[in-house]
């Protein structure tokens, strides 16, 4: 897929930095569609746009969701940094025009997961998490598990981020502890049976 157009349209919303992670997470995207069996072409439309808002300011990314209806609930309220989630499949929708649901959950759970998240959701997840740029502790640790098995890799990535939230006193949102616990629960039976 050609994602050159969609380039163009990150690239006045996105500083350096982020514009590179966007390219970064698109291809780590498209690498695990590949290897895990997903449409390699919407993984990477996913991952060049699951950014798209993250370097508007807060306040105009609460003037979108507001523009566009979008309510949040009060984990999220308290939580500017999953604002660009959010307000990024909103701007996708209404803005771009996209249409496509998988896309638009991709991008809308790329911060927190979710309990029955697609595919799709858990591609663009991990390849946030372990896209080139990256490079804090334990990344290389999960890029590992992103090669040998992607429910592994959600689960260590889950937990990394409960437990660096819980650290940090903040609130940590209910569809990040219900991935969780369904990826933990998966993984167990799987042991088990």
């Amino acid at each position: 897929m050609d994602i050159t157009p969609y380039q163009k349209i990150i690239r006045p919303l996105l500083g350096d930095y982020r514009y590179r992670h966007s390219i970064n997470v698109s291809e780590a995207a498209r690498d695990l569609a590949e290897r895990y069996g997903a449409d390699a072409d919407k993984a990477q439309l996913a991952g060049i746009l699951h950014d798209i808002t993250k370097d508007m300011p807060k306040k105009e990314q609460k003037a979108l969701l507001d523009r566009f209806g979008v309510r949040l609930s009060p984990v999220e309220a308290h939580a500017p940094k999953l604002w660009h989630a959010i307000s990024g499949a909103a701007y996708l929708r209404n803005m771009l025009h996209i249409e496509d649901p998988e896309i638009l959950d991709a991008v809308r759970y790329h911060t927190t997961g979710r309990a029955g998240m697609s595919l799709l959701e858990k591609i663009i997840f991990t390849a946030d998490f372990i896209s080139a740029d990256r490079d804090y502790d334990g990344v290389g640790k999960f890029r590992k598990l992103a090669r040998r098995d992607l429910s592994a890799a959600m689960e260590a990535e889950l937990s990394y981020t409960i437990i660096d939230l819980a650290q940090q006193g903040v609130a940590i949102h209910p569809d990040t502890v219900a991935a969780f616990n369904e990826v933990a629960l998966q993984l167990l039976e799987e042991k088990e049976g």
